[in-house]
C-alpha cells in the first residue's frame, strides 16, 4: 500500500471531483483566477453539480464569479489532476472549454463577485510564472489553442512505479 492510499483511506471519502473550466483568450492574454490564500493561478469555473450539464455549470460559474453571460463554442480537452493539500489528497477531473464574452480587456482585470478569489489576464506564453495549475496546461494550453481546440489528453495522477501517462 502506498503512503498516498494510506491517506486517502483515512479520509472519510474519496471522490473525483468533475470540475468544468473556461478559456477566455484576448490576444496572448488568457483570464485566470488567483484565490488570495493561495499561490498558484487556474481557469475559470467550478463543480458540476449533479444532473447539470458541463456547459450549463460553466455558464453558472461564470455569472456567479463575474456576473457575465458567456457563450461556450468548443471543447478544448480534459485534463486529470491530483495533489496533496491539508486537507489530504485532492483528484479532480477538468473538462476544459473555450468561451467568449464581453469583458475589459487585458490591462484592466475584471472584478470578482466573491471575495476570495480575483481575476487576471495572464500571457499565454507565461503561464509557468504565474505558477498555473494543473501543470500539464502550461504546455497543453498553447497547443489546443494553436491547433484550433483539437482535443487532446493530460494528467498529473501518477500510478505507483510507471511513469506519467
Amino acid at each position: 500500500m502506498t503512503a498516498l492510499t494510506r491517506r486517502v483511506r483515512k479520509r472519510k471519502r474519496a471522490d473525483i471531483e468533475l470540475v468544468v473550466r473556461g478559456v477566455l483568450v484576448n490576444g496572448d492574454y488568457v483570464l485566470v483566477v488567483h484565490s488570495k490564500h493561495a499561490r498558484n493561478t487556474y481557469l475559470p469555473g467550478g463543480h458540476i453539480e449533479f444532473g447539470e450539464s458541463a456547459v450549463a455549470a460553466l455558464k453558472r460559474e461564470i455569472r456567479e464569479e463575474l456576473g457575465f453571460r458567456i457563450k461556450v463554442t468548443n471543447f478544448l480537452g480534459a485534463v486529470e489532476h491530483g495533489w496533496i493539500d491539508a486537507g489530504g489528497p485532492n483528484h479532480e477531473i477538468n473538462l476544459i472549454f473555450r468561451m467568449e464574452f464581453d469583458c475589459p480587456a487585458p490591462g484592466q482585470n475584471p472584478l470578482s463577485r466573491e471575495a476570495k478569489i480575483e481575476f487576471r489576464w495572464q500571457k499565454i506564453e507565461n503561464l509557468r510564472v504565474a505558477r498555473f495549475e494543473p501543470r500539464v496546461l502550461q504546455e497543453l494550453l498553447p497547443k489546443w489553442l494553436a491547433r484550433g481546440g483539437k482535443s487532446e489528453w493530460g494528467s498529473t495522477i501518477r500510478s505507483p512505479g510507471k511513469r506519467r501517462e
